[in-house]
């Protein structure tokens, strides 16, 4: 494992995971988010953030988090691993709604400057809402689009315990030789 991509419903902990896994193989981290969100919650145009993936992904090893369809030909072909926090909706929901409360209770900046609100938070595209409009396609589409990837071995992590366990046993010193695919 040495070009991970950690894919999940929003607030299913993507970022969480692949900073620790980089942190742990001492790979570097690109989070697409950041790379989307630019100042007052602007989206990148497409060129930018196609070429903002295609930068982080020419690296020899590299761990990126993020579900963007836009840039997913970049990403996944060049990947050798796929994280897929495949969690239930409830475990979800419930991630999404105490995060969403702690970010903008905390007023803490996440991407570019941009700091969630209350008026943020109930929009058609904020992770409260958008978690019932992604959840249980992703979960339907992500064994077709994986297919279509024979150079990715996918690792389905189906909750946080399994999560957990599964990052417990990764190391180093094992990180090129072929890991389980928990199914």
């Amino acid at each position: 494992m040495q070009r991970i991509i950690v894919i999940g419903t929003t607030g299913s902990g993507k970022t969480t995971l692949a900073r620790a896994i980089a942190a742990k193989l001492g790979l570097p981290h690109g989070e697409q988010d950041a790379w989307n969100h630019l100042a007052d919650w602007q989206e990148a145009p497409l060129a930018q953030f196609r070429a903002a993936v295609d930068f982080f992904t020419a690296q020899h090893g590299w761990v990126m988090d993020g579900n963007y369809g836009k840039a997913r030909d970049i990403g996944w072909s060049r990947a050798d691993t796929l994280i897929w926090m495949d969690y239930p909706g409830q475990v979800v929901f419930w991630r999404v709604l105490t995060r969403t409360l702690q970010r903008v209770i905390g007023k803490q900046e996440l991407w570019n400057g941009n700091r969630e609100t209350w008026r943020g938070a109930v929009q058609a595209d904020a992770p409260l809402r958008w978690i019932f409009k992604t959840h249980w396609r992703r979960r339907r589409e992500t064994p077709e689009l994986a297919a279509k990837y024979p150079n990715l071995a996918v690792i389905r992590l189906r909750s946080p315990c399994e999560a957990q366990r599964w990052f417990q046993n990764l190391s180093p010193e094992a990180e090129s030789a072929p890991q389980p695919h928990p199914e």
